[in-house]
């Protein structure tokens, strides 16, 4: 089983630019970037809810399990 991470997919139905998300939660480019790209080990609740208020959107929507 892999986690998927469908970031992209929420900001471009939110037609909204990572570097936007980046400044709204509070975190770096990079750090949005390697989440992104499913590049990191874990993210914090606080990160992903920040995430989904801002998307408003749920964690399901930007998680998936395949």
């Amino acid at each position: 089983m892999t986690i998927i991470v469908r970031l992209d997919v929420m900001l471009a139905l939110r037609k909204m630019k990572s570097k936007e998300l980046a400044q709204e939660i509070g975190i770096s480019e990079q750090n949005l970037s390697l989440l992104r790209q499913g590049k990191v080990k874990g993210v914090r609740f606080e990160t992903l809810d920040k995430i989904c208020d801002v998307l408003d959107c749920k964690p399901g929507d930007i998680i998936d399990r395949e």
